[in-house]
Formats: C-alpha cells, sequence, structure tokens
C-alpha cells in the first residue's frame, strides 16, 4: 500500500498523518526570472517607436528653424523699416530750410539788394543748423581747447605765447561733428606748440 492510499487507524495520532501530508506535498518551486532575451525586449523600444521619436524631434527641430527663419526676416525689415522712417523724420525737419533756399535760388540777382541776400542765407544756415542740432548733431568747435586726438585732426601747428597754451587749439579750419555722442568727423584744427 502506498503512502497515499494509506489510511490512518486509530492508533496513528494526527501529528503523523500531517507528516504524511508534507511529504506527500509537491515541492513549491521559486519564480524564475525572465530570460535576457525577454527582459531586454520589455525595457528596450522597438525600432518602430525609435523612428517615431527622431521624426517627432526632426519635425521639433524643423520647426523651431522655421519659427528662427521667421523672426530673422521679420526682424531685418523692421530694422529697415525703422531707419526709413528715421531718415523721413529727419528730411520732414529739413523742408522749411529747403523751401527758403528754393526761394533765394530764384531771386533775380539785378533787383536783388547783396545784403538781403546774405542775410537771408544766414537765416537758412541757421534753420538747418537747427534741424539737425533737434535730432541729435552736435557741432565741434574747439577753439581754445586742450587738442584731443580723438577727437580733433592737426593740420598744422603755431607757436604758442606761453607754456601753458602748449596744444591748445588756435583755429578751427573745418568744423567737426558727432551726432548722438558718435563722432561723424573730427574737427579739423590749427595746434599751438610751445618751444620754450
Amino acid at each position: 500500500m502506498s503512502k497515499r492510499n494509506r489510511q490512518p487507524t486509530d492508533g496513528d495520532d494526527a501529528s503523523s498523518a500531517a507528516e504524511r501530508d508534507v511529504q506527500d506535498a509537491p515541492e513549491p518551486t521559486a519564480p524564475t526570472a525572465p530570460s535576457a532575451t525577454e527582459a531586454t525586449s520589455a525595457e528596450e523600444p522597438t525600432a518602430t517607436d525609435l523612428e517615431l521619436e527622431i521624426a517627432e524631434q526632426r519635425d521639433k527641430y524643423l520647426r523651431l528653424a522655421a519659427e528662427y527663419d521667421n523672426f530673422r526676416k521679420r526682424t531685418s525689415k523692421e530694422r529697415g523699416e525703422s531707419w526709413s522712417r528715421a531718415q523721413a523724420e529727419l528730411v520732414t525737419r529739413l523742408l522749411d530750410a529747403l523751401d527758403d533756399l528754393s526761394r533765394f535760388a530764384h531771386f533775380d540777382p539785378a533787383t536783388t539788394d547783396p545784403m538781403t541776400l546774405h542775410k537771408g542765407i544766414e537765416l537758412v544756415d541757421q534753420k538747418v543748423i537747427k534741424a539737425l542740432t533737434a535730432a541729435g548733431l552736435e557741432i565741434v568747435n574747439p577753439v581754445d581747447q586742450t587738442f584731443d586726438p580723438t577727437q580733433h585732426e592737426a593740420v598744422s601747428t603755431e607757436a604758442a605765447l606761453s607754456a601753458e597754451d602748449d596744444h591748445m587749439v588756435a583755429k578751427v579750419f573745418q568744423s567737426g561733428y558727432r551726432f548722438n555722442g558718435q563722432l561723424l568727423r573730427p574737427a579739423r584744427v590749427v595746434v599751438k606748440q610751445w618751444n620754450g
């Protein structure tokens, strides 16, 4: 008679029956880890997943490149429009002076007094200077100032009467100009030089 089919008798106690049941039970198996190929296939994306991700990143890149190109074109266009508006504003400031010059150009010299013509030209000159000064132009006229090679251009020298006058500007041949702090043209000057 096999152990399984054996019936407990009166002489058997309950503990020996429990021992028999434990011995007859099949042994439990430990859970097995997935094989290496199963583990990698679950963790690694498939080729189609990678292709989709690459396509998505490429689309983002192309959109960003297009946005940057549009931004660059827009700012270039706005810069050009701003420059045109600034030039138009400057010309608008000079229109009155241009009208006055036009009037003087059409005077009959036989009937016009030279002093009247001279005064008219002076007024036009003042009007032009006023309009340009309002736009940000500054005239560099450094008579009796210390010579500054970053702002002035020495075209000749003359003798100074004292050591204190050494390197001072004596005369201005041609005025210089600055526009909003930027030097457009240096003043051409005669500089005093002390020879002691």
